[in-house]
């Protein structure tokens, strides 16, 4: 598949150049710039974006991506504090919203891009009496991400939604820092259940089995993934401009291909689609009438 000539990164440098009468396209240029871009990513996205690195790195060599994967809510943090950060790719929208409500993130900037979904696992082979997250509290304990971290989040909405907070409470909780605590706690066997994403039981089927989804009703926020521009005050201006190219290189269908390779589902917002679709029936007169009008 053909990369995409990005204009974000086109932007960084001049866009033609001209050397007697030979034109150097932008592209061209660009490939050669040397710079860093510092991404924040949620754990549960690791594996996925290793080999999106790869891939963009293909057309742009010296452009060095750094990643530091951790929960949405420990990068918030991290980032608030001053860490250095260019791009955030949050597996929940509280946490960028924060960022953008401080102005440490660019709202322009900032698009939903991937979908997942909340499941309870075992061990491969654990025996557990537990049939779904409604009976969850027949477990002897439970791996449970923090409540700063948003499976974490999304788990205890699932726990109000069915009614069975105060229960699960008081069960044997093994809280882990992010989602891939909880799935190591679950994959060695430390624990007889625990809540992660689909990807992630999914990168480890071999160690972990998927006992249910989360009920659609019980979990009432959407799993989105929102990623956008972080503001870096010690990025060069060839800094920023690869990170705006690294951003729009994960909307591109060769991105979105290892996405869902990992599991993940491209986010499609139902409202514009049906807005799109209306808009575009207003717009496009039937054939009956074009013929009426012509007449």
């Amino acid at each position: 598949m053909k990369k995409r000539v990005f204009a974000a990164l086109m932007a960084g440098v001049m866009g033609t150049m001209m050397f007697g009468t030979t034109f150097v396209s932008a592209e061209a240029e660009t490939a050669e710039l040397k710079c860093e871009v510092y991404a924040f990513i949620a754990a549960s996205l690791n594996n996925a974006m290793e080999e999106i690195q790869k891939n963009f790195n293909e057309t742009y060599p010296d452009v060095e991506i750094l990643y530091n994967a951790d929960s949405s809510g420990t990068l918030q943090t991290q980032i608030e504090e001053g860490a250095r950060c260019d791009i955030f790719f949050s597996a929940a929208t509280k946490q960028m919203d924060a960022l953008v409500d401080e102005g440490l993130a660019d709202k322009d900037s900032v698009v939903d891009l991937l979908e997942n979904k909340v499941v309870l696992i075992k061990p491969k082979d654990g025996e557990t009496k537990v049939t779904g997250f409604e009976n969850i509290t027949d477990a002897a304990n439970l791996a449970l991400a923090g409540e700063d971290v948003p499976v974490g989040q999304y788990s205890r909405e699932i726990f109000d939604n069915l009614g069975i907070t105060d229960e699960v409470n008081k069960m044997e909780i093994n809280e882990g820092k992010n989602v891939t605590d909880v799935l190591a706690s679950v994959s060695e066997g430390s624990n007889e259940v625990g809540i992660v994403y689909a990807t992630d039981a999914a990168s480890v089927a071999d160690s972990v089995e998927v006992i249910a989804e989360a009920p659609e009703e019980s979990l009432k926020t959407p799993v989105l993934y929102p990623a956008g521009m972080v503001e870096d005050k010690e990025a060069s201006d060839d800094d920023k401009a690869a990170a705006e190219a690294f951003l729009e290189y994960l909307q591109s269908d060769e991105a979105f291909e290892v996405f869902e390779k990992y599991g993940f589902a491209a986010y499609v917002n139902d409202e514009k689609t049906d807005d799109m679709a209306a808009a575009e029936e207003t717009a496009e007169p039937t054939e009956e009438a074009s013929e009426d009008t012509a007449e």
